[in-house]
C-alpha cells in the first residue's frame, strides 16, 4: 500500500535543489567550459568515473569523513553507551540517507566532478589524484581479496 510521509517532502525539496545546481551547472559550462563535452575522449571519462567512485567511496564509507556523516545521525543515550540513529524524518534525514547510499550521493558526486573536471585546469589535477586513488583502492581490494581466498584454502586444507 502507498503511504505518504512528511520525509517525502524533503526528499522533492533535495531533488528539486539538486535539478536546480544542475541546471545552473549546465549554464555555467555552457558558457565557461574549458573544455566541451564533445571533446571528451574515452581517457577523460575513465579518470572521471574514477574519481567520482573515489569521491562516493570517501564520503560513503571512509573513516576519515565519518566525522562529517556523523553531523547528520543522532545520538542517543542507550544504558552506557552513545548509539547513532538516523533522524526519523527532516532534512537531516535525507542528508543522512545520501550519505549512506553510493547510488543516490554518486549522482551528485558525479555532477560535481564533470562540472569542475571541465570548467577549472587546476581541478584536473585534483580529479587525476582522486582517479589514481580509486586504482590504488582496486589493487588494495584486489590484493585483500586474494590474500583472503588463499587464507580460506589454506585453512580448509590443514582440515582435511
Amino acid at each position: 500500500m502507498f503511504r505518504i510521509t512528511d520525509q517525502y517532502f524533503w526528499n522533492i525539496v533535495f531533488t528539486l535543489f539538486f535539478i536546480g545546481l544542475i541546471v545552473v551547472a549546465i549554464i555555467i559550462l555552457d558558457t565557461e567550459a574549458r573544455l566541451d563535452y564533445r571533446e571528451l575522449t574515452l581517457m577523460d571519462m575513465t579518470i572521471m568515473t574514477l574519481a567520482t567512485w573515489r569521491v562516493i567511496r570517501l564520503f560513503v564509507c571512509d573513516t576519515v569523513t565519518k566525522w562529517f556523516r556523523e553531523q547528520f545521525w543522532n545520538v542517543n543515550k542507550v544504558g552506557k553507551q552513545l548509539v547513532l540513529e538516523k533522524p526519523a524524518s527532516g532534512p537531516r534525514r535525507t542528508i543522512a540517507d545520501l550519505l549512506s547510499c553510493p547510488w543516490c550521493f554518486g549522482v551528485w558526486a558525479s555532477a560535481w566532478v564533470v562540472l569542475l573536471y571541465l570548467s577549472s585546469e587546476v581541478a584536473q589535477y585534483i580529479i587525476l589524484f582522486l582517479a589514481i586513488s580509486a586504482v590504488a583502492t582496486f589493487l588494495q581490494i584486489l590484493a585483500n581479496l586474494v590474500g583472503h581466498r588463499a587464507e580460506l584454502l589454506k585453512r580448509e586444507n590443514e582440515l582435511r
